[in-house]
């Protein structure tokens, strides 16, 4: 006897969900008996112990704050992490108290930012065992994008432009090193110019960002699983997240 496939939840038809037309819900795979590891676990490297801190917009002794390598549909994507190889379940006391007080600052510093609504701030983990937290910023205004379906608009609105990008993130930078700690995002360079060339450069429509190009928080490397066959597999398909965000 077949299984009868589930039907559609309710929630396909709120505003804020982002497809339209005829659903289907997918199979659900077998379990597996033993799941295999995430970064940092076991053999498989860590992505966060190996990165530099210049890869990073903020440091502090014990967190470091990162961004997307380029801009995506929300204002705002940030990463908070901690420096020391822990889970979310592993910290220490000092650093569970000290998680709490730079949830609030980072969510602060980003709610500060001109357009800026809600902060959405997510922990799925299932990539990587380093602890890192999302924040994503829902843009004032945009009503359909409230709620749990954030990070799905992130990938598909338009870019927003890598000016404006970088300015935020300096922004947030300088924030935090209010605080302590050193910030490391630089404001977007103002290209001086002879007026004879300013008004030639002001003719030419402005390069739009490459949308596909854009990496958003469900494309992100660390949501995304290997495939099987371990490390020397091919690299995933983008559309088959770990951390998916209706997970919660």
């Amino acid at each position: 006897m077949h299984d009868t496939p589930p039907s559609v939840p309710d929630f396909t038809s709120w505003p804020s969900f982002p497809f339209e037309g005829d659903l289907q819900v997918k199979h659900l795979d077998d379990p597996v008996a033993v799941e295999p590891p995430r970064r940092g676990e076991g053999a498989r490297e860590c992505t966060a112990c190996g990165a530099p801190d210049d890869a990073y917009i903020w440091v502090g002794e014990r967190w470091r704050v990162r961004a997307m390598d380029r801009p995506t549909g929300l204002p705002m994507v940030l990463i908070l992490e901690s420096r020391s190889h822990l889970d979310l379940g592993d910290l220490p006391n000092l650093l569970a108290a000290e998680l709490g007080v730079m949830t609030v600052r980072l969510e602060r510093a980003i709610r500060s930012l001109d357009g800026v609504a809600r902060v959405h701030v997510n922990r799925w983990g299932d990539g990587s065992a380093h602890l890192h937290l999302w924040f994503l910023a829902r843009p004032y205004g945009r009503l359909q994008l409230r709620g749990t379906f954030l990070s799905l608009w992130d990938s598909i609105l338009p870019p927003i432009s890598e000016e404006q990008w970088r300015e935020n993130l300096a922004l947030v930078a300088a924030w935090l090193a209010e605080f302590g700690g050193r910030p490391l995002a630089e404001p977007p360079r103002i290209q001086w110019q002879a007026p004879s060339s300013i008004a030639a450069q002001s003719s030419a429509p402005a390069p739009a960002p490459d949308e596909d190009d854009a990496i958003g928080v469900i494309e992100a490397a660390e949501e995304i699983p290997e495939p099987d066959g371990g490390e020397d597999s091919a690299a995933p398909s983008t559309d088959e997240p770990v951390d998916e965000p209706g997970r919660r």
